[in-house]
Parts: structure tokens; C-alpha cells; sequence
């Protein structure tokens, strides 16, 4: 009986310790402070931020893919200069992203584990092929405009680490919308044949833009959470018309038409109405069934175990100094 009244007597005590956390932890997020590694804060807020990290950080370096299938193909030193730029761009910020989810006690290995055996998921943008140059152009405009305009709120993000990545991130893929506008700019004033690549390419790569904001609010499963958290500061469907409404003017800028006929402006709403997203193509194509699905996680596999050896050199070096060190302090 005794053990039992103990037993109470300290859940109890546990129960008042994280009602208390709890509380501080709502009051910090509520008064716009940033949570730190350090900081106490909700075991489904913190899986949470790893899941969303993970799938960020996975879809950077997923997505270097189907761009660095052109350098080769470039069609000038200039060009060939740029994409090389942005494709180790997209390196850095899956760096950025690891090492932010790693503030959180999960190992960069257990979440390359993961992408790879299928058990985590990236943007489902990245599993459709790049037929032309003109690709590369529509993934800088659009694909990688849609992006910004997902993430430059998440610099305002709860979790401290995560925020500070995404403002050099945003930065530098505010680059890279600009290069793939002025690389469609170009064909889009070129000949009739770079015209109408520009326009197919456009044609192609819109409405998977538009699926990059994830599936409709009443069928997302963690945004209202993240929002109540800070983690996101708007709904999936709030940041795809935010997008719309600054891809129409741009497009009629580049000399290009937007692939909805129902796209129109809206007088009463102040906002542009647009046809319906197909999404059973989205759902499709998270579940492994897109284009290049299979082709991606295969290179990925690859790479990973061909640069085996670099990383087993790296590690033995960093052992080596640090043993050469101690060495060194008890000498």
C-alpha cells in the first residue's frame, strides 16, 4: 500500500512538473519566442519539427537531381556556371536542414535510413522528369518560387534552429527563382521554337507547382498543430493562392500563358480564381507511383553508398586529430 501511495504521489508531482513546462512552453510560443534545443518542449512538438525538417532537408537534396541532369547540356559557360551554382546551393541547405533536425537528438544517418528505405517522404515536385532546358527555367520560377513562398514564413518559426536556416536558404533561393525567370525570359524572346519550349515546359511543371503547397486544409493532417505552434505561419491553401496571385502578372511578364482556363481575376475576393488541382496525381505520386519516383531513390541509394569511402576517410581524420590531440596535451 505503501509503495502504491508513493507511486501516486510522485506521477502526481510529474504531472504538476510538465503542466508547469507546458504552460511555460505555450506562454513562450504565444509571446513570439523562440524555443531552443535546450528548452523543454512537447514530445509531438519536437517529432514533429524532425518530420518536417527531415522531409525539407531530403527534398533539397532530392531535387538536385533533375537540374544537374542539364549542366552537362548547358547551352553556355554562363548557363553552365549558374545551375552548377544552384545545384551546390541545394547541397548546402539539405546540410543546414540535417543539422538543424540533428539539435533534436536525431542522427543524420537514422534520417538518410530513412529517406532511403521509403520510410520518409521529400516534395513530390521533384518526381517529374526534366525533358528540355526549358525545364530548368520552369523549376526556377516556379518550383523554386513556390518554395519561397513556403518557406520565407518559417524564418519566423518557433523552433530557433530551424528559423536562422531558413533565412539564408530563402536568400539564396530568391536567386534561383530569379535565374529560372530570366532564363525563361530569354527563350520566351527567342525564336518560335524557344518560345514554344518555354510555353510546354510551363505547360508542364504548373500544376505540380501548385501541389507543392501539400493537400487542401480539410485534408492536412498536421497543419492546424504546426500552426497553433508557430511552426507554420499560414494553411497550405492560404501560401497556393499567395502563389497564384504573384505567378499571373509575372507570367504575362515572360510572354507566357499559365495552363488553367479558369484562371481569372476575382473583383469581389480581390484574389485569382483557379480550376481544380487533380489530386489523385499528387496522391499517386507520394505513394511511389510518379514518373521518376523509382529512378530518384535508386540514384540517391547509389551515391550514398558510393561516397562510403569518403565519409570513413573523413571520420578516421577527425579521430586521428582528435587522438593526435590528446596525445599532444599529455605529452
Amino acid at each position: 500500500m505503501a509503495t502504491a501511495a508513493a507511486h501516486e504521489t510522485r506521477t502526481a508531482e510529474e504531472d504538476t512538473t510538465t503542466g508547469a513546462y507546458e504552460h511555460a512552453f505555450d506562454a513562450a510560443v504565444a509571446a513570439e519566442e523562440r524555443i531552443e534545443p535546450r528548452d523543454w518542449m512537447p514530445d509531438a512538438y519536437r517529432a514533429t519539427l524532425v518530420r518536417q525538417m527531415a522531409q525539407h532537408a531530403h527534398s533539397e537534396i532530392i531535387g538536385m537531381q533533375p537540374e544537374a541532369n542539364w549542366i552537362t547540356r548547358a547551352p553556355s559557360l554562363r548557363r553552365k556556371a549558374i545551375l552548377m551554382a544552384k545545384v551546390q546551393d541545394e547541397a548546402g541547405h539539405g546540410l543546414y536542414l540535417y543539422s538543424a533536425a540533428e539539435t533534436l537528438g536525431t542522427g543524420r544517418d537514422e534520417l538518410l535510413d530513412k529517406l532511403h528505405s521509403g520510410r520518409q517522404k521529400y516534395s513530390s515536385i521533384f518526381n517529374y522528369p526534366t525533358l528540355t532546358w526549358a525545364d530548368v527555367g520552369a523549376i526556377g520560377w516556379l518550383v523554386d518560387g513556390a518554395a519561397i513562398t513556403n518557406q520565407v514564413p518559417l524564418c519566423r518559426c518557433s523552433y530557433g534552429p530551424y528559423a536562422r536556416a531558413m533565412v539564408r536558404i530563402c536568400k539564396e533561393e530568391s536567386f534561383h527563382q530569379r535565374q529560372g525567370y530570366e532564363l525563361l525570359l530569354a527563350l520566351s524572346r527567342g525564336t518560335a521554337e524557344q518560345h514554344a519550349m518555354a510555353q510546354d515546359a510551363v505547360d508542364r511543371w504548373w500544376w505540380p507547382s501548385l501541389m507543392m503547397f501539400g493537400p487542401p486544409d480539410d485534408e492536412s493532417a498536421h497543419s492546424a498543430q504546426s500552426m497553433t505552434w508557430k511552426i507554420k505561419r499560414h494553411s497550405n491553401d492560404e501560401l497556393r493562392q499567395r502563389f497564384v496571385d504573384i505567378c499571373v502578372p509575372q507570367a504575362a511578364s515572360l510572354g507566357l500563358t499559365l495552363p488553367d482556363p479558369e484562371l481569372r481575376w476575382n473583383e469581389e475576393r480581390g484574389r485569382h480564381d483557379f480550376g481544380p488541382i487533380d489530386w489523385s496525381e499528387f496522391r499517386e505520386v507520394l505513394k511511389g507511383n510518379g514518373p521518376c519516383n523509382e529512378q530518384r531513390l535508386t540514384q540517391r541509394r547509389r551515391a550514398h553508398e558510393e561516397g562510403a569511402w569518403v565519409r570513413e576517410a573523413a571520420a578516421a581524420y577527425a579521430a586521428k586529430q582528435t587522438t593526435g590531440g590528446a596525445e599532444g596535451e599529455r605529452a
